[in-house]
């Protein structure tokens, strides 16, 4: 098998990054509860939640409820993968949203404070939603498009608090300008509902390129984020152009923002469940699991339908298949790849839903349970890998053999035929010369009959290295005239329809001529049939005499050089000679169609 070298570049299974302390969790657990808290009670206190939010208690409910479960949420995943970005960024949110909050208020630099972040959340949850599972955001546009948010968000707002367009609480007022605050108002929201109808279409191109999520609760998480944003760009529209029931779709937005995190507990929850999987996998393993099961026995185990497991070879330099053919590890469409180890060396990776870099545990724990199945597997796999390179190394020998007939065969047409061809026709001349000499004659017409006799051994010695015939003119045509020659009577039959690959026509001529030569020197027969014929992906040819019988391939009869020569084609050569019941020669040869 000859292989491209290649390195294991997966990514190593590291679940061990230290946990975040557990005071500092609680402490902003406990300040995430508090200040939702008193959001909540401010909620009732506020005339802005009244005029513009509507019912109080279903504002401080809805609000504060995203507030309390972005935090809480965030601390989940902040603790069960410290490494990871979105925890804090789940965190963010829910603190973001609570400092928006702080418009409802009546001191100076508070209510300022609130204000200006009025539009923050709006953004942090747009990249929260984008940034999942791993906390970063995938690419350029996508920055560009958070990016974009947070400039607008921040930047209209002051415009407006410069214009005056709030309360006397209001610090920031420069002027009062009505229509700077309205046009700047207007110009905000359309961009911000802009801007979450890319998120939108984000989410769209990323379930074209990626398929849909392989596990369920991937797929409901990824729908609430797209719902969310939805809901917060018809809000923005709804605003900018006094539509009807402004007040219901901000509680339905509120409504679906807060669903998010608690489809997020639930896929985390999904997740834990799934590890009893692992147990299954137990239960398999125990029962001695053929390498072959094993793949489907880890995408069972780890819910991903779509695995491939490679292993790594050291000595090839490459990722092979269990039938040792080469893997090309290729993370693209949401695909990622985890490297296996055992025993401080490489012997495996998997290349599974990008999503199940988030379960790093369960990935441990399946890896681990299967080390031993894998690490048999992998040599399961180096063993095929080194037959098929042994096979392909026999392809080559005979290759190279056969190239090198084929120079001596053009040598000894072109050069030791011709010459004497050439003495032939000198001696013709001189004879004519010395015609009235008989004895001379005689002499001359001797030394062209020797000459006519190595002639013809030559070209027997030339078709014996390379038929030449069959490069020329075909396969059918070659056993034509090698059926002309035999000893015997043949009849030939050859059902083929186009041309061979010239060394699967080679293979066939020396395997009839091999076989006719064998019929003549030893089986005392007297007919014998040859057929050729393509059936479906295989050439079979079957050469059968009606003699003694007797033949093996361990013999004289040259057969077993004729089966390396079948069987470096992925071919079968099998032989039925029973004594004194003639012999049956059939090979099966692979031909591509």
């Amino acid at each position: 098998m000859a292989v491209a070298a290649a390195e294991p570049v997966a990514h190593e299974l590291d679940p061990t990054t230290a946990s975040r302390p557990i005071w500092l969790l609680w402490a902003i657990g406990l300040i995430g509860c508090g200040v939702a808290a008193f959001s909540f009670v401010d909620a009732f206190h506020s005339e802005t939640v009244s005029a513009e939010l509507g019912e109080p208690l279903v504002v401080a409910m809805l609000v504060n409820w995203n507030t309390a479960a972005y935090v809480l949420c965030g601390l989940v995943a902040w603790s069960r993968r410290p490494a990871s970005r979105f925890g804090p960024l789940l965190i963010a949110a829910g603190f973001a949203n609570f400092l928006s909050t702080l418009s409802w208020t009546t001191n100076d630099l508070s209510y300022t404070i609130g204000q200006a972040l009025d539009f923050l959340p709006p953004v942090l949850f747009l990249h929260v939603f984008l940034a999942f599972p791993t906390g970063r955001l995938h690419g350029r546009v996508e920055r560009a498009i958070v990016a974009a948010g947070y400039v607008v968000a921040i930047s209209f707002e002051l415009v407006r608090m410069a214009a005056g367009s709030f309360g006397p609480n209001n610090l920031l007022e420069v002027t009062q300008s009505p229509d700077v605050g309205f046009w700047a108002l207007r110009l905000q929201l359309l961009t911000m509902s802009a801007v979450c109808l890319a998120g939108i279409g984000v989410l769209v191109d990323r379930r074209r390129r990626w398929g849909r999520p392989l596990r369920g609760s991937i797929a409901l998480l990824t729908g609430f984020f797209g719902l969310g944003l939805a809901m917060i760009a018809f809000l923005f529209l709804s605003i900018a152009f006094g539509g009807p029931a402004v007040r219901e779709i901000r509680w339905g937005t509120l409504a679906a923002i807060g669903l998010a995190p608690l489809a997020f507990l639930f896929a985390l929850l999904h997740a834990r469940l799934a590890r009893s999987a692992v147990g299954g996998l137990l239960v398999e393993l125990h029962g001695d699991l053929a390498p072959a099961d094993l793949r489907d026995a880890l995408a069972r185990a780890l819910r991903d339908p779509s695995l491939t497991l490679a292993y790594w070879l050291p000595d090839f330099q490459a990722y092979v298949d269990l039938d040792g053919r080469k893997v090309l590890l290729r993370e693209d469409g949401g695909r990622q790849t985890t490297a296996i180890d055992r025993n401080g060396a490489h012997v495996a990776a998997l290349v599974h839903d990008a999503a199940l870099t988030d379960e790093p545990e369960l990935l441990e724990a399946v890896t681990a349970a299967a080390g031993i199945a894998i690490e048999n597997a992998r040599l399961h796999a180096e063993l095929r890998a080194r037959l098929e390179e042994l096979r392909g190394s026999r392809a080559r020998v005979l290759a190279a053999g056969q190239s090198e007939r084929q120079r001596l065969e053009r040598n000894l047409h072109d050069g030791a035929q011709q010459r004497l061809i050439a003495l032939s026709l000198e001696l013709s001349m001189l004879e004519e010369q010395v015609a009235a000499d008989s004895a001379t004659v005689d002499r001359i017409a001797a030394a062209r009959a020797e000459i006519a006799s190595s002639l013809e051994e030559l070209r027997e010695v030339a078709r014996g290295l390379h038929p030449a015939v069959v490069s020329g003119h075909g396969l059918e045509v070659a056993l034509e005239q090698l059926t002309a020659r035999a000893a015997v009577p043949v009849r030939l039959t050859v059902t083929l329809g186009s041309r061979l690959p010239e060394a699967l026509e080679v293979a066939a001529y020396y395997l009839v001529s091999e076989s006719l030569a064998n019929i003549g020197k030893y089986a005392r027969a007297s007919s014998a049939t040859v057929e050729v014929e393509r059936r479906d992906t295989d050439v079979v040819v079957e050469i059968v005499d009606n003699g003694v019988g007797g033949a093996h391939e361990e013999g004289g009869s040259g057969l077993r050089g004729l089966a390396d020569r079948v069987e470096a084609l992925d071919g079968k050569l099998r032989v039925w000679s029973p004594v004194g019941g003639g012999t049956r020669v059939r090979a099966e040869i692979p031909c591509a169609p």
